[in-house]
């Protein structure tokens, strides 16, 4: 891995197309049984294969074994009915049927380990895994139980401790977890969604990285950041207790935002993930617009501090659109270490 500006994506890439119809997320598999647990190993491979060829420099599974990045760690654990499902606002944005936590929630059983292992045999890179922060999984389901979100995120961060412990012994150097609802709910945030994220790093030596975006190019979200005016400052609201966290990378969506980028003063030391390619557009940046983030990025993080990556998943895009915007990362990362003499 290059020691400076080593990229990344931030999580999902787009599936096969025989393995799940393209271009959607919630997509259902087109596989059963075996022939499914062979097809998304396979996807698993094309996934490496296309990101080493990009020259990503910190490999992710690309989500290639999920249909969602919240449902498929929830489907494992008790306590919750899939089959019985309920209709919420996720996010304050867009409603969904969701499944509803009808008894206490536990980790029976590892969700990830063995793909982490698998892809960790496949390459000597660096590799990230994503799951799905509690505050996040609170908001992408319906309590029928616990009837506080709170208690519910401390279960889940409970459980999400004793799966990122399993993957980090399984070779994952980096586990990252997705809180888009950090983006939204500010006060739960400060007052407990920190400290639940806290716990479910508690004991890990590997790397903790948190996600925190403003979603997938997906209509509803696209609509909501219309609304949001000339300036994103909802980062300004959750930096200071992420600032004296113990997680180590954060992960912002940067690149065609209107977040001011001096806002990153506010976790000053901290590693970042900068969001240096658009998922709402099919538009391939160039590699000087990747550069051109990144240079404005360099402000305010030190550059041994700073990982370009994308603004979010690219599992609604095309295959062909998604491995351009990776080409164009490292390209763009590369201009960079180039013009500051790395």
């Amino acid at each position: 891995m290059k020691n400076i500006l080593p990229t990344s994506t931030v999580g999902s890439l787009p599936k096969p197309a025989w393995l799940a119809p393209p271009e959607k997320l919630w997509s259902p598999w087109k596989l059963e049984g075996d022939q499914l647990l062979e097809g998304k190993q396979d996807a698993l491979r094309i996934s490496l294969q296309e990101q080493h060829s990009s020259g990503i420099d910190i490999i992710s599974d690309g989500e290639q074994t999920r249909q969602h990045f919240v449902t498929t760690f929830i489907e494992h654990l008790s306590g919750v009915d899939f089959k019985n499902r309920k209709t919420v606002k996720i996010r304050d944005r867009y409603e969904a049927s969701v499944p509803v936590v009808v008894d206490e929630v536990a980790r029976q059983k590892a969700v990830f380990v063995e793909d982490a292992q698998f892809l960790r045999k496949q390459t000597n890179q660096p590799i990230k895994w994503a799951l799905p922060g509690p505050m996040t999984m609170v908001d992408t389901l319906y309590d029928d139980h616990y009837k506080s979100r709170e208690k519910l995120a401390w279960e889940f961060a409970k459980a999400l401790n004793e799966e990122a412990k399993a993957l980090q012994e399984a070779g994952v150097d980096i586990i990252q977890f997705d809180e888009p609802a950090f983006n939204v709910f500010f006060d739960d945030v400060n007052d407990w969604g920190m400290a639940a994220l806290e716990r479910a790093i508690e004991g890990l030596h590997c790397e903790t990285a948190i996600h925190i975006c403003y979603g997938y190019g997906i209509k509803a979200n696209n609509d909501w950041k219309k609304t949001l005016g000339s300036e994103w400052r909802q980062y300004e609201e959750i930096f200071p207790k992420i600032q004296t966290s113990n997680i180590d990378i954060v992960s912002l969506e940067c690149h065609n935002s209107h977040v001011p980028l001096e806002l990153m003063e506010l976790i000053r030391g901290k590693k970042v993930m900068v969001g240096a390619i658009d998922v709402a557009t099919n538009t391939i940046e160039t590699p000087e617009e990747v550069a051109q983030t990144l240079l404005k990025a360099l402000e305010f993080v030190a550059i041994e501090n700073l990982y370009p990556s994308t603004n979010c998943g690219m599992a609604p895009l095309s295959r062909e659109v998604a491995r351009g915007k990776l080409s164009a990362l490292s390209a763009g990362a590369a201009l960079v270490r180039n013009e500051l003499g790395f």
